[in-house]
């Protein structure tokens, strides 16, 4: 698989470290379900730099002999333009990444929450925002409003979203970490998340909601309070259709459209 970054392994304590981060000593996030300091120790791994697109996960779903996702209407006007990352559901998700992995020879799935957070934080360190530089600098770093505009403009589409790889990566060459969508990850979901064990934890056994780190909305401004790297959100593996508030009519239109994901490897 191309762009696959190689990623020293290491310990690291997983969670808000606000309380111990000397420049704050308070909690970085107001949120509950990422208060739990825990250490991780993590083996060397390697982590997709891009968000699988659209166009690769066409490949997947031919070779499978299943049809095209997103193919509404209102999936079309966007999911084809240059490097949409492919929206698609936890099951997908997962079956794409040990797929890839057969193809190149390599054992592939979704990184853990663990691997995500490690990654984001450039390896563990103290850092708040995945960026280039560990801050939210809007237009420069993401994509502000206004880049979303042009976008649309440019390929006279109607779109929400943009292109990836378009800003700089973090430290460690991983595009898109803070926006262009949530990512799955392998991880049942747990609100006060304590691991069986330290070493390469993959999260409890079981659970109805699986976790997603990063996050979809647009703009530096939005992006500094919801896309941490310490910040934690989860969803049903498989969302229902998009209803209508009005008559509860079916919305015709991708569930999983904000719902992304880049594979991970063992370096074994």
């Amino acid at each position: 698989m191309k762009n696959l970054v190689a990623i020293e392994g290491g310990k690291f304590l997983m969670g808000d470290f606000g309380p111990i981060d000397p420049k704050v000593n308070l909690p970085y996030s107001g949120d509950r379900n990422d208060d739990v300091l825990h250490e991780v120790t993590l083996s060397d791994y390697s982590l997709g730099a891009y968000k699988v697109t659209y166009e690769d996960f066409d490949i997947f779903t031919a070779a499978m002999g299943k049809p095209k996702i997103a193919q509404q209407e209102m999936d079309l006007s966007y999911r084809d333009l240059p490097n949409m990352a492919a929206g698609v559901d936890w099951n997908d998700a997962q079956a794409y990444c040990q797929w890839i992995g057969r193809e190149i020879g390599r054992k592939m799935d979704l990184p853990t929450e663990a691997q995500w957070e490690f990654a984001a934080r450039n390896r563990g360190q103290f850092i708040v925002w995945p960026t280039d530089n560990g801050v939210v600098d809007n237009g420069r770093n993401v994509a502000n409003y206004n880049s979303y505009a042009d976008f649309a403009t440019k390929h006279n589409a109607r779109t929400y979203f943009s292109s990836i790889g378009l800003y700089p990566p973090t430290p460690l060459g991983l595009y898109d970490m803070i926006d262009h969508g949530f990512e799955w990850v392998i991880d049942w979901y747990s609100p006060s998340y304590q691991p069986a064990t330290t070493k390469d934890p993959h999260g409890p056994p079981t659970g109805t909601e699986k976790v997603q780190r990063g996050h979809s909305n647009r703009g530096g401004d939005s992006l500094f309070i919801v896309s941490m790297t310490i910040t934690r959100f989860h969803s049903l593996p498989s969302p229902p259709p998009k209803m209508s508030p009005l008559d509860q009519s079916i919305i015709p239109i991708n569930p999983n459209r904000s719902n992304t994901f880049r594979c991970a490897a063992g370096n074994k």
